[in-house]
């Protein structure tokens, strides 16, 4: 045998590390120092490459009303070869069995392949998008099983025009005692191209000493994340104003350009923010405040969402599959892992839909030390987090809700439009109506002005989609009918549930709630008497449904109230079903989708000040009536 290299048995290779080959002893070397088995190694080394996100999202259902002219991405959990990334080992299918013709790039930075179909897709169509084994890590692996799924495209061709917006940013804007070593980041709102991510785009100012800060910038897409790491070895300087900006080249999948903050609302701008920072660094290592299941629980269901809660901001980058797994055994179990920056909460789901396997041992691990999870200031974790917990054989009691086409929509105004008051109104999201283009007012998209006033301006960060007279078209009169009947659906489905408890008589405010089904024995639910907190308690996919067979109230006049969401609740996971109509007083700020047949009124004419709503008003017989208000459609 030929020195340089050796063969290895099928004990080790049937350990499902690895396929059967032949490698040589200099790799060997490389991958299996300090006493480790060469072949099992360390994980990042044995494990095969996994698919770690998608877009658009791998879900059951399947994610429907995507737009044509979707280009599909898949990220990996490590690095991969580019040159085995191609039109056939990544591929689409529209319908299955007939092959979309496309190329294929790969963002090494992101480890994110995209593919970019030559012409757009089919409508009403479900697609299968396919990695196969030919795809390869840098060392050669392939993945043990070819990885696919499948989305529906739009019913009728509805370009995607809804501009991407930054959600969330660290450091906050006018932030003061920010670490010298901190990163900056800032998530969006939808998957962006990660070509579009550049050093250029993503630009940080010393403005105190006139000077542009020299740093590289990376893009996570399982996070919609982008971060700047300054390349000074003391990265900021201390006890200076900074400026970060958001150029309007970085696009979204679709290639609409960035909603700006230094620009009329909706063409594309700069979103521009600043902060100072303190005198030191921060030398604090994150810890993880919370986690699910708890330690040592049983019985937990097939789906259940596995969760760390981290004591603050940590870097997208370093929540890998590798640093927050799961395993039965010596077996890791195929999974993703996803970020939620706001709330601070990581979550692994497995690939399986199904969830875990049944009456399983199962050990969830968040990893330490040098190559494992890290703060935006470089800390790792203290010490690697471990916890044990055993499913049991019945599948999650799950409260999700398909919102179909409707999920696209911040304010949708069943069949009687669409009306805004003042000149602060900003919907980031479509929407619609079923009724003529004409009962669309004081409201204004990319393309069109909706009998404006100069009192009465407000900016639509996607389309707006209504009936004949122009510019109403059938076509978009198509598409906001099946918005409605998608709306319709989710209705129906979150008042079939079985009713819960009303724990305070209809009034919610002062309360702290965990996930559950509520319902209004009264008909009326209103949070007037304090803010209403929901407390995920480390669920990033716990649920509240509020069933209230009447009405909805939010806020008394000047005394608003707040919905608070804390450990890990998340506002997409939030649904209100009203039987008549909703009403959120101005100044309040409102979380979760409401859904109501007689519509929903947010504020009152002539207040300036500004209502929040994180979520969508969807009426679906009557109008939403909106004043100075901002929708943010989860």
């Amino acid at each position: 045998m030929n020195p340089s290299t050796r063969s290895f048995p099928l004990s080790r290779i049937a350990r499902g590390w690895l396929p059967a080959l032949t490698l040589p002893l200099a790799l060997l070397a490389a991958c299996g120092g300090g006493g480790l088995d060469p072949i099992l190694g360390t994980p990042p080394v044995a494990r095969a490459p996994m698919v770690s996100a998608t877009t658009p999202l791998n879900s059951t259902p399947a994610v429907t009303g995507v737009a044509g002219t979707v280009r599909p991405t898949v990220t990996f959990d490590r690095a991969m070869t580019a040159s085995t990334l191609t039109p056939t080992s990544f591929s689409l299918a529209c319908p299955t069995g007939t092959p979309v013709s496309a190329g294929v790039a790969y963002d090494a930075t992101s480890r994110t392949a995209t593919l970019t179909p030559a012409a757009t897709l089919p409508a009403s169509t479900t697609c299968v998008a396919t990695v196969s084994t030919a795809a390869l890590d840098s060392l050669g692996f392939a993945m043990t099983a070819p990885y696919a799924w499948s989305f529906v495209t739009a019913q009728a061709i509805a370009l995607d025009t809804t501009r991407p917006t930054v959600t969330f940013g660290v450091p906050a804007a006018a932030a003061t005692g920010v670490a010298t070593n901190t990163r900056i980041s800032a998530t969006f709102s939808e998957a962006l191209a990660a070509a579009s991510v550049t050093g250029t785009t993503f630009t940080v100012f010393n403005d105190t000493a006139g000077v542009a800060v020299a740093g590289t910038v990376s893009y996570s897409a399982t996070t919609r994340t982008a971060t700047f790491a300054p390349t000074a070895v003391t990265g900021l300087a201390a006890s200076a104003t900074h400026t970060a900006t958001l150029g309007a080249g970085i696009t979204d999948v679709a290639g609409n350009a960035l909603a700006g903050n230094t620009a009329v609302l909706p063409a594309a701008g700069a979103q521009v923010w600043s902060f100072t920072t303190g005198a030191t660094a921060d030398t604090t290592a994150p810890t993880i405040t919370a986690i699910n299941p708890a330690d040592g629980s049983t019985g937990a269901c097939l789906g259940t969402v596995v969760s760390a809660t981290f004591s603050e901001p940590v870097d997208t980058a370093t929540l890998t599959a590798t640093n927050f797994g799961v395993s039965a055994g010596v077996t890791a179990v195929t999974g993703s892992v996803s970020y939620d920056a706001p709330t601070r909460v990581a979550t692994f789901t497995p690939s399986n839909t199904a969830g875990f396997a049944p009456s399983t041992a199962l050990v969830a691990t968040v990893r330490s030390g040098a190559t494992g999870v890290r703060d935006l200031a470089g800390n790792p974790l203290a010490a690697d987090r471990v916890w044990n917990f055993t499913t049991g054989t019945a599948a999650c009691l799950g409260t999700s809700v398909n919102l179909g086409s409707a999920a696209s929509y911040g304010a949708f105004g069943g069949g009687a439009g669409v009306t805004n008051q003042g000149i602060n109104t900003v919907i980031g999201g479509n929407i619609g109506t079923t009724a003529a283009c004409t009962l669309v007012t004081g409201l204004h998209d990319a393309t069109n002005v909706y009998t404006e006033t100069p009192l009465n301006v407000g900016v639509v960060n996607g389309s707006i989609q209504c009936g004949p007279p122009a510019p109403g078209t059938t076509t978009s009169l198509a598409v906001a009918t099946q918005a409605r009947a998608d709306a319709q659906t989710a209705y129906n489905t979150l008042a079939a549930l079985p009713p819960g408890s009303d724990p305070a008589a209809g009034q919610l405010g002062g309360l702290t709630l965990a996930p559950a089904v509520y319902t209004a024995a009264g008909g009326t639910f209103a949070i007037t008497s304090g803010d209403l907190v929901l407390d995920a308690q480390g669920n990033a996919g716990a649920v509240w449904v509020f069933q209230s067979a009447s009405a909805l109230t939010v806020g008394l006049p000047a005394t608003p109230r707040r919905v608070v969401l804390i450990n890990g609740a998340q506002a997409k996971n939030v649904w209100w079903q009203v039987g008549s109509a909703g009403r959120i007083e101005d100044g309040s700020t409102m979380v979760g989708t409401i859904i109501a047949p007689a519509g929903v009124t947010v504020s009152t004419a002539g207040q300036a000040i500004q209502t929040t709503l994180i979520g969508r008003a969807l009426g679906l017989t009557a109008s939403v009536t909106l004043v100075n208000t901002t929708i943010v459609a989860p």
